[in-house]
């Protein structure tokens, strides 16, 4: 083993040491007033008993009986530099209190570098300062491993500074000393089960919220899936069932006429296979979020410029169609075209469907901010085969306009006839 190499180990060791175990500490406002407080109270007593410097015996309990001992002489005031010296010390360690949350091995780092230093035959001057500071080191401090030498280097110091000299307690004040701990134990007991039951309630509320979350986003999935799938088959189907009877109407009579009838459900059929596959190359994507590498999968969906398209389709299966567009024709948002195209299609499908016979107008209207669509017919008999859908083709469009922030509006028209009309707000340009 190199010297480089230990030096590496030594340095990987020393970032180990160095970094937090956790977050670090924030206190709050409340919690800063305590620790000023708690500063002063300390600076006051220490301050008071450096200036005073009677460090007389302390009660001393005797079983009854027992000779009382003979009373020492009074002791001697301090001198003027003692008292100074122990002031000075008393206020620096009761003034690095103030921040033993939000700085906690900095203080106690603080306070011992004053114990050590300034040795005085005074031990109370720092002992309990030193005392708050590491047990604020202790239960703040994210530096655990530095925070545990810092103690035991605390531990040591004051040993062999102060030697036997520490302060004691009378047996006045055991049973108080005994008490307090106790009831602060407690309270700090049943705070922390409070704050894990406060907890666990909380935790079943995030997951009761997060399950209602998912059901929701998988019925919202659904019907965008219905809707989607409806908007697909739906035109394309309903030109197939209409082409298929008039073939079986004719093909004994006018054979040519059935045969272009069959041609137009194969085309119609070919169509909704197309559509088809691009809807389900969405929902088949591979594991790692990839398209389909089918060329057909990677069409785009329908936008105005399939429009014609559209309504060729709609005109070879015997629904006379006229398409008006109106404004300055721009592109738009690939959403808003295909909201557009959807209205266009239910609107045609369900007058093939229910209106046989009429007449169809297709007017779109490119406005400044807006986009209007408007599909009217004049009026017919329903297909006999066909089934009503229920509305759900409407339902869907109201939904897929929403998204976009359009409206839709159905209803018969006074003059005979069903109007669909759908608006769409598009940025001005």
């Amino acid at each position: 083993m190199t010297w480089l190499s230990i030096a590496q180990r030594l340095r990987g060791w020393a970032t180990l040491v160095a970094r937090p175990s956790g977050p670090p500490p924030r206190p709050t406002r409340r919690n800063l007033f305590f620790d000023a407080g708690l500063a002063l109270a300390v600076a006051v007593a220490a301050v008071w008993y450096a200036l005073d410097g009677s460090d007389g015996p302390l009660l001393v309990v005797q079983d009854v009986g027992m000779p009382e001992p003979p009373a020492p002489p009074p002791p001697e005031g301090p001198d003027s530099d003692t008292r100074i010296q122990g002031t000075i010390t008393a206020l620096a360690c009761s003034a690095a209190l103030v921040l033993r949350r939000r700085f906690p091995l900095t203080v106690l780092c603080v306070v011992l570098a004053v114990t050590t230093i300034v040795v005085s035959d005074e031990p109370r001057l720092t002992f309990y300062a030193l005392v708050i500071a590491a047990y604020s080191a202790a239960a703040y401090s994210p530096y655990r491993v530095p925070t545990i030498a810092a103690i035991g280097a605390t531990t040591v110091a004051v040993t062999i500074a102060h030697d036997s000299a520490l302060p004691v307690v009378s047996a006045d004040y055991v049973p108080l000393l005994v008490l307090v701990p106790i009831a602060v134990a407690a309270d700090g007991l049943r705070r922390w089960k409070l704050r894990v039951e406060q907890g666990r309630v909380r935790m079943a509320e995030l997951e009761r919220e997060q399950a209602a979350a998912v059901r929701r986003a998988a019925e919202d999935e659904r019907s965008r899936l219905a809707r989607e799938l409806h908007d697909v088959v739906t035109h394309n189907v309903s030109v197939m069932v209409i082409q298929a009877g008039a073939a079986r109407t004719v093909m004994a009579t006018a054979p040519e006429q059935a045969n272009e009838a069959l041609l137009a459900v194969e085309a119609g059929g070919r169509a909704a296979m197309a559509d088809l596959r691009q809807v389900m190359g969405l929902l088949s994507r591979d594991d790692d979020g990839s398209e389909p590498g089918d060329p057909d999968d990677l069409a785009p969906q329908p936008g105005l410029d399939r429009l014609n398209s559209l309504v060729d389709r709609v005109r070879a299966a015997g629904l006379p169609v006229e398409l008006t567009v109106t404004g300055r024709v721009r592109p738009l948002p690939p959403g808003i075209e295909l909201a557009a195209y959807r209205v266009v299609q239910e609107a045609l499908t369900n007058t093939m469907t229910h209106a046989q016979g009429s007449a169809a107008t297709v007017t779109l209207d490119y406005g400044d901010d807006r986009l209007r669509v408007d599909v009217a017919d004049t009026g017919g008999t329903p297909v006999t085969p066909a089934k009503s859908g229920g509305g759900r083709g409407l339902t869907g469009l109201g939904d897929r306009l929403a998204v976009h922030g359009g409206t839709l509006v159905t209803g018969r028209r006074l003059t005979g006839g069903y109007r669909v009309q759908a608006e769409l707000p598009v940025e001005a340009s």
